[in-house]
């Protein structure tokens, strides 16, 4: 009895084991959904933002917004690329390394010019401005780049594959037109052609091929040839 209780204690602690780690999991699963949604509506929220300040302050306000918009979109559309192609290409970690290294910079930048949208003094703003638009021109024809790069690579190995494929298409449909391949214009050989030389039987005339045909596939006269489905011809009543 107490052996019994012991493993029936051991399962029961077992089981309340896995259920708090499969409780844990799922709240922390949860937990990463929640924080990726509410990630990507402030992102969205921002660009918005970004967007309308850019079509509704005119002067340095309105390319500070431009500068950050523009960073923002090539950053995000070079890291899908780059994430989504690596999956598939392995060779694209380095450049996703190179990316990450690129991405340290374009954080610090964004922030730059997230304080300088909220500068008062508009001289400085407009001191600052030549800089900023360097940095964020050099920052976003590299992600640029990267991203061009990968989709070429894509695309070529896509190119590639298609043409192989092609091939083996053609070579495959060429070996089922295998007759198209024999030579024209040779005779086919029938086995109800007579040998020559032979002479025919004493006394009668040469076979016909109506009568070769009987005697090759056995029928009887009276029965009509064809497939399983046709009927065949009832014989004659001789009364």
């Amino acid at each position: 009895m107490v052996a019994a209780a012991a493993i029936i204690a051991v399962i029961c602690a077992i089981l309340f084991a896995f259920a708090v780690i499969g409780t844990v999991k799922a709240v922390r699963a949860v937990k990463r959904s929640v924080d990726r949604t509410v990630t990507e509506a402030r992102r969205t929220v921002e660009d918005t933002r970004l967007k309308a300040k850019q079509y509704t302050q005119p002067g340095a306000a309105g390319e500070v917004a431009q500068l950050r918009l523009s960073l923002r979109t090539s950053m995000r559309a070079t890291q899908e690329a780059l994430r989504t192609g690596v999956v598939e290409d392995a060779s694209l970690s380095e450049s996703l390394a190179l990316f990450e290294r690129l991405s340290t910079h374009g954080r610090e930048l964004d922030e730059d010019l997230r304080r300088l949208e909220s500068e008062p003094d508009r001289a400085r703003v407009a001191a600052c401005l030549p800089s900023l638009r360097e940095r964020t021109e050099s920052i976003t024809q590299s992600a640029d780049s990267l991203r061009w790069a990968a989709q070429d690579r894509a695309r070529q190995f896509a190119d590639d594959d298609l043409a192989t494929l092609n091939e083996q298409i053609r070579m495959e449909s060429g070996a089922l037109r295998h007759w198209d391949t024999e030579p024209a214009g040779k005779p086919a050989e029938t086995s109800a052609e007579k040998p020559a030389g032979v002479a025919p039987e004493a006394g009668g005339a040469a076979p016909g091929p109506e009568s070769r045909r009987a005697a090759i596939d056995g029928r009887n006269a009276w029965r009509q040839p064809g497939y399983s489905w046709q009927k065949a011809r009832r014989p004659e009543s001789t009364t």
